[in-house]
Order: structure tokens, then C-alpha cells, then sequence
């Protein structure tokens, strides 16, 4: 049997380049390796048995040239076309004597390790004899394989881009592009893709998708490094490792048992390598027999490789950009959480109080359970709890540290003023396998680098202390500390300037024959100042009785000091002066002659004096600059009572005078200082002596000094509303019985 002569078949270009680097660019190498040139491919056959007369170059390297002799069925040189419709394809050629056509079908040529996928698109004519009978069929095909497999892999590596520009997942991209490659690299395959730690010391899982779970397991975490398999290999080397045959290579040595029980006979790794050369992973092709790679199956390596190493670099940068939002997102929530607190411990000007809702704060923030400890004369006070339940709380309370014990964690951070925190329950005796307690933090509570007391939270179950809660608390504890301070401080200031004013205000009122008396004294500000505003009555000689109203320019202690000065001149020197105008004269020359440090502020003031009798109560009074006081006779009339007087302490002739009235019963005197008068609304008016009579009009027939000062309170009141009051306020009602 004689072999045809094969004619030459025309080449044709290779399929359409990926988008990418110019030509002469490694990159455009690897895709003429992988696409190559196409081949014509032809063969004649004869008969019903379709046994080959003729074959070309191109057929024999497609087929395998040791498997085509001329003269034998086609069937049974290649059965694996039968199985794949070429044969019933020229069965129905040669019956019908009609060609048959088809694009881009594909054909598994060859066996075991030799096994090639290919795509062609053919054509089957009927061979005519002179008579125009059917005998035989002829085989024209062009290989298109190249061609199909570039416009596949441009498909599949567009649709990877647009994963990653889309920043899917990287597991599902690497997978994605691991099944990708196993479909188009030729013969059988098995991707493996492994990230490398930052470190670069260590590979992890990436995709697998045709691995058996066991051998994906087994090599999750395996060390970088000489000989350490191929994959391990290429990351140390930052190169390809080509091993062809697993069970005679070195490489294996360790891993070989392994790979057997995989089935697995040659493994090709290419290290995935960051734009700046840093190792990102591995990328690896498994044969299950031993096989020597192909410039195609390199060039389709280095392709995915690149492509892996940008999805990783994308998901390494998305990775930083949500961390650093996490950070970013940390701080803001670490920031509100202290500034919250901060305002509830600030909030409150009890130094007690605001210890206590230190506990409040930290739980569950920080902690499951917290304590707040302090010393108080010479002993630990349990001074606030939190817990999840009231029981988990009372039991926490009832337990109180012990301050000299050398075994009890508060002691000791209270001596040593350090942080301390443990994995573990506190030292000494206390309810820690109750409440389940697994570890502590104690941080102290520091005033000029003395503790006072102590934060401590404690852990349950899974919960643990890291540096940033540490951190946190030690923050939270500094600040609570300094809020402690202002409110201690406060408290001090607050309750000394009680009790001055207090020393400048009656205790309590006398009782006057014949005339029922009412105070009222109110002054702005949280009490940390003491007021201008002042009033007294005190008994003369004859059955008179002295009384006063008056407000001091200024307020804190040189309001104080003017406050004592005029009321002590008042008392000194009434019993011996005869009139109320001289006694306002003797207080202005005490103000002007007072010396430069006692304050140097004028004072307003009514000073008088009454005199019970038949027919009720005899006053005469003298008014510096003061608000007009009133007077409601038994009808309800409300009057104010002109007499001119200036301001005293400013000049040494304040131009006083005295005026005389009657008090007959149910008739009442009403002095007030300008807070009552001035007091506004939320838009700023002003309550005003309008209101004032209005107010006092308003009044029972049968009423008292008493019902004269809540009248005019609560008008006021109603007037301002919560506004903030902004001057101090005094009353005193005088009421003829």
C-alpha cells in the first residue's frame, strides 16, 4: 500500500492578540506560543469502510503520525472518533453521496499522555468515479484550534478583568480562573493557586477547584523555601519549577506520598509576583501522568499568573482601604464613646455621682462587669456597679476589696498607681466563680499622682482585655478623674459659699409685734458665687425695729465684703442715730471711706424703721436708688412709694430724704430688688412693675406677708418660664395684723 504524497497546506495568521503590551513584549511572545499558525489538514478515504488512501503532513501530526497506515479503516486506526461522530458523519457522505460541513468542531486526538484536544472546521466531499458512483469520502479540514482558543481565552480573560475591576471576591475570581484554565489548557489539568503571607514565609489556600479537600488541607500553610515541593520551590526561587515526573524529583521527597495518594504525577508552579517584585502567591498546573510542559502551556502560565497577581493586588488594596475604614470608623466610635461619657460624668457636679456613673459607662462597652472603688478614711468604699443583671450587680456590690491586702489587685494597684490586667480571676477572696470571671483590669484613679481609686472590669467567658480596650479604659479613667476633681472641688466651693451667704442672711426671721414678716431670696448662677442681693430686721430700742433690702454692685467675695460692711454699719449705728436718713448717710461715708482692696462698687438700699401700734404700723424709710417699694392697702391697691434718693457709695452727698407712711391692718410694705422687676421672658421682655401690681392685685382680702412673696414668685415664674435666671432675687413683705 502506497502513502499519497501529501500536498503543502497555506498557513494562516494567528487568532486575535489580547489587549496589552506591543509587539516584543514578553507578553505578546507568551500569546504566539499559546495560538501559534494554523495548518490545512486532508486525507483520502475509500470505500464503506473509509480505509485511508492519502494523508497529508498536517493530518499525520494531528492523529499521530505511528498510528496512520494507508489501506486500514479510519475507524480502526482512531477509535475515538467513533464516539465523537466523525465516523457516522462520513457514513452519511458516502451513502448519500452529499458533502457535509462544520465549523469549529472538536476532536480528542491520541491517548494516555499523548491525548490532544483540537478544533477544525471540516468538510467531507464524496470521491466520484467516471460512472458518478460514490467511492469514497474525502477529509478537508482547517485547524482552527489556535483560533478558537484565542477567541475563548480573550472571552474568559475579559470576563476575569471585569470580575476584578467589579472587585468580586478574590476566592471567587481565583476559582473562576483556575476552572477557566483547566478548560483551555490542553490535555488534562488541575489549577492550583496558593497567597502568600504577608511575610512571604508561608502559602495559604487560594482556589483549587479540582483537588482533592484532603490535598488542598494538607498544603494550606506550607513554608517558602528550597526543595519544599514545587509550589514552595518557585516562591523561594521567584521562578518557574518545572517537575515533570513528582515520583523522581527531590523536590517531592517530603510530599511524595501525598501527591500518590492525589494521583498526582508533575506539577509546573509559577511564582505570582507583585508589580514591585514582592511574592504574592503560587500558581500551579497538576498532571495526573508525568509530562514535560509545552511553550504553550508556559506562555498560558505566565498569562494567568499576571492576571492573578492583579486580582491579588486589587484585594490586597480593597483589603487596606476597608481596614483602614475600620480604623478610621474605631476611632469615631472610641471618640463618641469617651466624649458621651465625658458629658455624663461632667454633667454632674456630685463627685460621688459622677464615680458612679463611670461603672454605668463601661458596661457592656468594655466589659461584662465593672466596679468602681475609692478610698475613703482610710478604707475602700465600693462606691458604684454595673453588671448585666440586678443580681449579678448586688453580688459585685457586696464584695468590698480589702486596702492593705498584699493579695487583692485593688490594694495593689492603689499603692503602685500602675495599670494592671490579667487572664485570669483577681487575687484574694472575692464572688469571681459566681459571677464566672475569667480575667481583670484595673486601671487607677489618679489626682496629682496619687490614686484615690480604681476602674475595675472584669471579664466572662470568651471576653478578653486587648491594648486598645486598656487603652480605652485608661483614657476613660483619666478623664472620670479629672471630672471627680472639678466636682469635689466644686462641692467645696459650692458649700463655702453657702455658708457665707448664709452668715449674710438671717437664719431665721423674728418675730415682730403686730406685724406679720415674709423673705424671699433667690440667687442666679449654680451657687458658686455669693449674691449682691441682701435683706435684715433686727429689734431697736422703744419696741421700734429696724429693717432693710438692698443690692450690692457685683457678686463673690467683694460683694460679700460690701454686703458685711453695710449691714454691720446698718446695726452699729441705728441705736444711735435718729433717723433712717442719717443712718443711710453713715453708710455711704463707710462705703466711700472703705479701703481700695474691699471693692469699690456702689450700692442700692432701703433702709427703715417701724413702729407697731393701735392703729397698726408706723415707717418711716429712706431710699438710695433702689427699686420703688409698694405698698396694698386692704382694697387690693397696689402703690408705689416716691422718695428720691441717689446711689450710695459713689459720692459723698447721695441727697437723701425720708418718707412716712401707715400700715394700717391687712395693709402690707413691699420691698423687692430689680432681679424681680428685670426678670425676661425666652424673647427677652421684662417682667416690669406692670406685672408687679398686676400680680399683687390679685391677692385675698384676708392675706399675708406670706401670700404677698408667693404672688410675686410665682408671676415671675410663670413670666420666665425655665429661662435662665440672670440677677439675684430678694423679697420682704411687711403686713400690718
Amino acid at each position: 500500500m502506497t502513502r499519497v504524497p501529501a500536498q503543502p497546506a497555506p498557513q494562516q495568521s494567528s487568532g486575535p492578540a489580547l489587549g496589552g503590551p506591543g509587539p516584543g513584549d514578553e507578553t505578546q511572545d507568551d500569546l504566539r506560543a499559546l495560538f501559534g499558525e494554523s495548518t490545512a489538514v486532508f486525507a483520502s478515504l475509500a470505500g464503506p469502510a473509509h480505509m485511508v488512501q492519502a494523508a497529508n503532513p498536517a493530518f499525520l501530526a494531528a492523529v499521530g503520525e505511528d498510528r496512520v497506515r494507508l489501506g486500514e479503516p479510519l475507524g480502526e486506526l482512531l477509535p475515538e472518533l467513533a464516539g465523537q461522530g466523525v465516523i457516522a458523519a462520513l457514513d452519511r457522505v458516502y451513502r448519500s453521496g452529499k458533502p457535509h460541513a462544520a465549523r469549529s468542531t472538536r476532536a480528542v486526538l491520541g491517548e494516555g499522555s499523548d491525548v490532544r484536544e483540537g478544533f477544525y472546521d471540516v468538510r467531507y466531499e464524496p470521491r466520484l468515479d467516471a460512472g458518478g458512483n460514490v467511492m469514497g469520502v474525502r477529509i478537508l479540514a482547517v485547524e482552527v484550534t489556535q483560533v478558537q482558543q484565542a477567541q475563548q481565552l480573550t472571552a474568559e480573560h475579559r470576563a476575569l478583568l471585569e470580575q476584578i475591576a467589579r472587585q468580586a471576591p478574590l476566592p471567587d475570581v481565583l476559582d473562576g480562573m483556575a476552572r477557566v484554565i483547566e478548560e483551555l489548557a490542553p490535555g488534562r489539568v488541575l489549577v492550583s493557586v496558593l497567597l502568600a503571607d504577608p511575610d512571604g514565609r508561608r502559602l495559604r489556600h487560594g482556589a483549587a477547584p479540582s483537588l482533592p479537600d484532603f490535598y488542598n488541607q494538607a498544603i494550606d500553610g506550607i513554608a517558602t523555601g528550597e526543595g519544599v515541593g514545587s509550589c514552595g520551590t518557585a516562591a523561594h526561587r521567584r521562578q518557574t519549577v518545572i517537575v515533570t515526573d513528582i515520583a523522581q524529583d527531590p523536590f517531592w521527597d517530603d510530599f511524595r506520598a501525598l501527591a500518590d495518594r492525589a494521583a498526582l504525577a508533575a506539577c509546573w508552579s509559577t511564582p505570582i509576583l507583585g508589580r514591585d517584585g514582592s511574592l504574592l502567591g503560587t500558581f500551579a498546573m497538576y498532571h495526573r501522568v508525568p509530562r514535560i510542559p509545552q511553550e504553550a502551556d508556559l506562555a498560558l502560565a505566565r498569562v494567568f499568573a499576571d492576571t492573578a497577581a492583579l486580582a491579588i493586588e486589587r484585594h490586597h488594596a480593597e483589603a487596606a482601604r476597608l481596614a483602614a475604614e475600620e480604623r478610621e470608623k474605631a476611632a469615631r466610635e472610641d471618640l463618641a464613646f469617651l466624649l458621651e461619657a465625658s458629658t455624663a460624668l461632667a454633667s454632674d457636679l456630685d463627685a460621688a455621682q459622677a464615680l458612679q456613673q463611670l461603672a454605668a459607662a463601661c458596661v457592656p462597652r468594655l466589659a461584662p462587669l465593672c466596679a468602681v472603688d475609692v478610698i475613703e478614711n482610710g478604707r475602700v468604699d465600693r462606691i458604684g456597679t454595673a453588671a448585666p443583671t440586678g443580681s449579678e450587680e448586688a453580688l459585685l456590690a457586696s464584695h468590698i476589696p480589702v486596702y492593705d491586702a498584699a493579695d487583692d489587685a485593688v490594694a495593689r494597684v492603689l499603692a503602685s498607681g500602675v495599670t494592671e490586667v490579667a487572664r485570669r480571676t483577681p487575687t484574694g477572696p472575692g464572688p469571681w466563680q459566681d459571677l464566672g470571671v475569667t480575667g481583670y483590669l484595673c486601671v487607677p484613679l489618679m489626682d496629682r499622682r496619687t490614686a484615690f481609686g480604681t476602674l475595675t472590669l472584669l471579664s466572662t467567658g470568651e471576653h478578653t482585655f486587648d491594648g486598645h480596650t486598656v487603652a480605652l479604659a485608661e483614657e476613660l479613667a483619666r478623664r472620670t478623674a479629672a471630672a471627680a476633681r472639678n466636682a469635689r472641688q466644686y462641692t467645696s466651693r459650692a458649700a463655702l459659699a453657702r455658708d457665707l451667704q448664709a452668715g449674710l442672711l438671717l437664719p431665721d426671721l423674728p418675730q415682730v409685734p403686730g406685724v406679720d414678716v415674709a423673705t424671699y431670696y433667690h440667687p442666679c448662677g449654680e451657687g458658686l458665687d455669693i449674691g449682691g442681693d441682701f435683706y435684715d430686721l433686727f429689734p431697736l430700742e422703744d419696741g421700734r425695729w429696724a429693717f432693710m433690702l438692698g443690692d450690692v454692685c457685683g457678686r463673690g467675695a467683694t460683694a460679700a465684703t460690701t454686703t458685711a460692711l453695710v449691714r454691720h454699719t446698718v446695726r452699729a449705728v441705728a441705736p444711735l442715730l435718729p433717723t433712717p436718713q442719717d443712718v443711710v448717710g453713715a453708710v455711704n461715708r463707710a462705703l466711700v471711706n472703705r479701703p481700695d482692696g474691699h471693692g469699690n462698687g456702689f450700692v442700692t438700699l432701703i433702709y427703715g424703721q417701724l413702729t407697731p401700734g393701735d392703729r397698726g404700723a408706723e415707717v418711716e424709710l429712706t431710699r438710695a436708688g433702689h427699686t420703688l417699694p409698694v405698698t396694698v392697702d386692704a382694697d387690693r391697691t397696689v402703690s408705689a412709694v416716691h422718695t428720691p434718693g441717689a446711689l450710695l457709695g459713689i459720692g459723698l452727698d447721695p441727697h437723701l430724704t425720708s418718707h412716712r407712711l401707715l400700715l394700717r391692718p391687712r395693709e402690707s410694705l413691699l420691698l423687692y430688688t430689680d432681679g424681680i422687676t428685670e426678670a425676661r421672658d425666652p424673647q427677652g421682655q421684662q417682667f416690669g412693675e406692670e406685672r408687679l401690681s398686676h400680680a399683687l392685685g390679685g391677692l385675698p382680702a384676708e392675706h399675708t406677708a406670706r401670700d404677698l412673696v408667693t404672688a410675686v414668685t410665682g408671676a415671675v415664674h410663670d413670666f420666665t418660664g425655665t429661662h435662665h435666671i440672670d440677677d439675684d432675687r430678694a423679697i420682704l413683705a411687711l403686713t400690718a395684723t
